[in-house]
């Protein structure tokens, strides 16, 4: 593990950019911040000499915690300009939250590698469609329901545990495709990821983690100070992206950010691979 005080500094720079970044962007776009962080925490651990057979599952498990706090603020933030779908989010949650204890029972029998696999191929095609989707695309005029249901909810809380994600990344496509308003889809998305984070969290405290395999003041596959760092910055900045996504178009912004994501994506599956 590196001790050089430069490197430790920037390092902490990085962490409390990083966390204003993701607040800004679970507010914003619905996609959550752990899209980013899972990435952030990749490269932090592995300068601080930790990228070994456990990395991944350290960056998801430190990812949900943060994403607890952060949904909590941003569905707050959203409701009080009375944009969240209760009866979606009612509906939806008890499914997703079944998907994302699947999800965090998963990862611990998962090696690193394919966890990195399965980030780079999913952040990629979740890049793609912010990239080209259009707003005017759409399979329905309602949310589905009975067996539909029953299948799409749980594979969105079992797909974003294992990328250590909030709802949003797939359930605002989901609700968008379905003939809800972006602005009432990113509202309602940040909602499910509390559906995912706080029952997947458990799972990933409980991880059985060598001492020598994870950074100090690692509780399971959560690191402790990681997370606090970057709450003290996504409770701050999450507000903000909720009141810019109710000022502004999002649209450009959104295919700025998939072009983004594309290459963290292709960056993940290129160190799974080689």
């Amino acid at each position: 593990m590196t001790t050089d005080p430069l490197i430790l500094g920037l390092l902490l720079v990085f962490l409390l950019a990083i966390g204003a970044f993701a607040g800004v962007l679970a507010g914003l776009l619905g996609v959550g911040g752990g899209i980013v962080l899972v990435p952030a925490f990749f490269y932090l651990f592995s300068v601080l000499g930790f990228g070994g057979a456990y990395i991944m599952q350290i960056c998801l498990g430190t990812s949900l915690a943060t994403i607890v706090v952060t949904s909590i603020r941003s569905v707050l933030s959203h409701n009080r300009k009375g944009a969240v779908d209760w009866d979606i989010l009612k509906g939806w949650a008890i499914w997703i939250a079944l998907g994302a204890i699947i999800g965090s029972l998963t990862v611990s029998n998962l090696s690193s590698v394919v966890l990195q696999g399965v980030f780079g191929v999913l952040g990629f095609v979740i890049g793609m469609y912010l990239g080209i989707g259009k707003q005017d695309w759409q399979l329905s005029d309602a949310m589905p329901m009975g067996i539909k249901r029953l299948l799409l909810a749980p594979a969105v809380g079992f797909l974003s545990v294992l990328m250590g994600i909030g709802g949003g990344s797939f359930g605002v496509p989901l609700m968008s495709l379905h003939g809800i308003t972006i602005h009432r889809a990113v509202a309602t998305a940040a909602g499910f990821g509390l559906a995912i984070s706080i029952p997947s969290l458990p799972g990933f405290l409980f991880i059985d983690i060598p001492a020598d395999a994870s950074p100090p003041l690692t509780l399971g596959a959560v690191n402790i100070p990681a997370f606090l760092i970057v709450i003290a910055m996504t409770i701050t900045t999450a507000p903000l992206g909720a009141n810019l996504a109710h000022a502004m178009n999002p649209g450009m912004l959104k295919r700025v950010f998939g072009g983004f994501l594309i290459v963290v994506s292709l960056n993940m599956l290129r160190s799974a691979i080689f």
